[in-house]
């Protein structure tokens, strides 16, 4: 039989190529705008456009992993991304470019919703944290580790050749999940798919409060990922490689705080841990905001400090999302992952947006703020319910 921990990685693989994907190709955008002749709007929008369409799906696919199975849905969803990637290795037309990439967020998509279904299926308890926090590191990782692959591959070979990879990489995951993945969907007739689930889910307290905080996280992480460098910029002389080496402190701390979230859920619960790192993180955000410009030691302890607590927050959200919806556990995880995907999406338009308003300062102050809002709505809808 194969082990439960084995299985966990390979539906994990598949969740990371999903935010891998969508940052892989960063490094190559002049290359491919020049090559295709089109607008940096139009080159940026096959970015955009596939984090909505991973949004969206994860409505539908949540309902279809609780009706049809776990592997039906995600076997099918992998062969479709390899197709797609195939597409935009071939693509010499933006408008064909942007047709693949589509359809590779349609496949992909599956990963996200499949991969905490089939953890939240197979473990308990503490085992079920420590797996959780294996998916979200890989998770949080994809959007970090894409740009240093997409350079590396393009740096020495053929641009197109990032896209190849992509196919090659899916074909890998998608044989591995063939081999080990068994149907982990509870014994019983086939469940209708019933969107209005999304609508029962949403009016509790805790799912929405949950949906909530991971797009609050999510949005601010990626104004981290796309403002670091012009912080570096504005303050010091950094060549290309050392501005690239400033994301390892937060990848470095995103993996430490998911290896550690079970722990330190033996000494605090689920819930309080919840609400004691959103408040860390706007007091962090905060010394990020005041000292970054000023100190690059400062700048790297506070950006450590920031991957730390959502590497300790984001396992502990979905443990706790599948530990209360058990028989919609899927359709759940759907509408937490939209809310999360909706905060990638939106972090650089709402950031670029207060970054012309107001700077950094404003930026910032935002994101303090959203932190320290979340923090009390967690306390109030968590905290109240796990005492009641």
């Amino acid at each position: 039989m194969v082990h439960k921990k084995a299985i966990a990685y390979s539906v994990s693989f598949a969740a990371f190529l999903g935010p891998f994907t969508q940052t892989v190709y960063v490094p190559i955008l002049p290359e491919l705008q020049d090559t295709l002749a089109t607008s940096q709007l139009l080159i940026n929008a096959s970015i955009s456009v596939f984090t909505f369409i991973i949004a969206f799906m994860q409505i539908l696919y949540g309902p279809l992993t609780d009706s049809l199975g776990r592997k039906k849905v995600l076997l099918p969803g992998i062969a479709l991304y390899v197709a797609a990637s195939i597409g935009c290795f071939y693509a010499d037309h933006i408008a064909s470019l942007l047709f693949f990439r589509v359809f590779q967020a349609v496949g992909i998509a599956t990963g996200s919703v499949v991969a905490v279904t089939v953890i939240g299926d197979l473990f308990r308890d503490e085992e079920r944290l420590k797996a959780m926090g294996t998916f979200q590191m890989m998770v949080a990782l994809g959007p970090v580790i894409g740009p240093v692959a997409g350079g590396f591959i393009a740096g020495h070979f053929d641009y197109h050749m990032v896209f190849l990879a992509l196919a090659i990489a899916g074909a890998l995951i998608g044989i591995l999940n063939l081999a080990l993945l068994r149907e982990t969907k509870p014994a019983g007739p086939a469940r209708r798919i019933d969107m209005a689930e999304y609508a029962r889910i949403a009016r509790d307290r805790q799912g929405l409060t949950i949906g909530i905080l991971g797009f609050v996280q999510f949005y601010i992480y990626y104004n981290f990922l796309v403002y670091l460098p012009v912080i570096l910029d504005q303050g010091y002389t950094l060549s290309v490689a050392q501005k690239g080496l400033m994301f390892l402190p937060l990848s470095v701390a995103l993996v430490l705080g998911s290896f550690l979230s079970s722990r330190v859920q033996k000494r605090l619960s689920t819930e309080s841990l919840l609400v004691i790192t959103a408040l860390l993180c706007a007091i962090d955000v905060v010394a990020f905001l005041v000292t970054a410009a000023h100190s690059l030691t400062l700048l790297i302890a506070t950006t450590f400090l920031f991957g730390l607590l959502l590497g300790l927050s984001l396992p502990a959200q979905t443990a706790l999302l599948t530990r209360i919806f058990v028989t919609h556990r899927a359709t759940a995880v759907g509408l937490y992952n939209f809310f999360r995907f909706m905060g990638m999406a939106c972090g650089p338009f709402l950031g670029a947006l207060l970054f012309s308003l107001g700077g950094l300062t404003l930026l910032f102050s935002i994101a303090a703020l959203l932190f320290l809002l979340i923090a009390l709505l967690t306390w109030r809808n968590l905290m109240a319910t796990q005492r009641a």
